[in-house]
């Protein structure tokens, strides 16, 4: 065990920050870290925003419905970016690189590379004694959030990240185990694993501190996928050039 592998495991999102803005050093030590991630091709195909802008804060707070969302020390928004891949081509050279521009393999590569960075982002928040939550809930209104940040085409948001100063310190909580995430050679069964983990939440949300219920994780699972939620993200995304092809 060192350092990093102890903040590794002792991840947990914060919801609640203390009223404490980060400094210029530290953000500024957070973006370095995510620059340094690995990136596919040398494109570095992402670019993140950060939010300091008060009614912007509300508005996407708006958005997720979520307060920390404007309540944090930093909040930043990552974006898939292919746009400054055309950096200085002319229409001819448009014109040949739209087909890849367009396709799905440079669509996960975006949002691969901007995932990457923003889990480097959290490490070295994390490993200030900093808090992170990852705000997927932007996507509630993915248009909206499109125009806020004036996002040109070929670049569009995937999700943001309230970073502060912790104002709580909610339980840890499990994760699968890892015979029912890592496989030698081919995939394999492992329905036992995953009862064996349900058994295991239906625990944890029963003893812990805040928001007790009954529940599992299987029972989570299959009430997400039964409900649909944010249909109109594929039509942005095509909108925006992505994953036309």
């Amino acid at each position: 065990m060192n350092q990093t592998i102890d903040t590794l495991l002792n991840h947990r999102s914060i919801r609640q920050f203390k009223n404490t803005k980060l400094t210029d050093e530290q953000l500024d030590y957070i973006i370095r870290s995510a620059q340094q991630a690995s990136t596919s091709s040398y494109m570095m195909a992402y670019t993140i925003i950060g939010i300091t802008d008060a009614e912007k804060k509300a508005a996407l707070a708006e958005v997720s419905g979520q307060p920390y969302v404007k309540d944090n020390g930093h909040l930043l928004v990552f974006c898939a970016d292919l746009h400054r891949q055309t950096h200085s081509a002319t229409s001819e050279d448009y014109n040949q690189m739209v087909d890849n521009l367009e396709n799905s393999e440079h669509f996960l590569v975006s949002a691969i590379d901007a995932a990457l960075a923003a889990q480097n982002a959290a490490i070295a928040a994390e490993s200030m004694g900093l808090g992170i939550c990852y705000l997927g809930s932007l996507r509630n209104h993915l248009e909206r959030v499109d125009e806020l940040l004036a996002l040109p085409t070929h670049v569009i948001p995937l999700f943001g990240m309230a970073i502060g100063e912790p104002a709580h310190q909610p339980e840890r909580k499990p994760r699968l185990p890892k015979s029912a995430i890592y496989f030698e050679n081919e995939y394999q069964p492992h329905d036992d694993a995953i009862q064996t983990f349900d058994d295991q939440i239906a625990e944890y949300y029963q003893s812990r501190s805040s928001n007790n219920r009954s529940d599992t994780w299987t029972d989570q699972m299959h009430r997400r996928f039964k409900k649909t939620m944010r249909m109109d993200v594929t039509d942005l995304v095509q909108k925006k050039g992505f994953n036309k092809r």
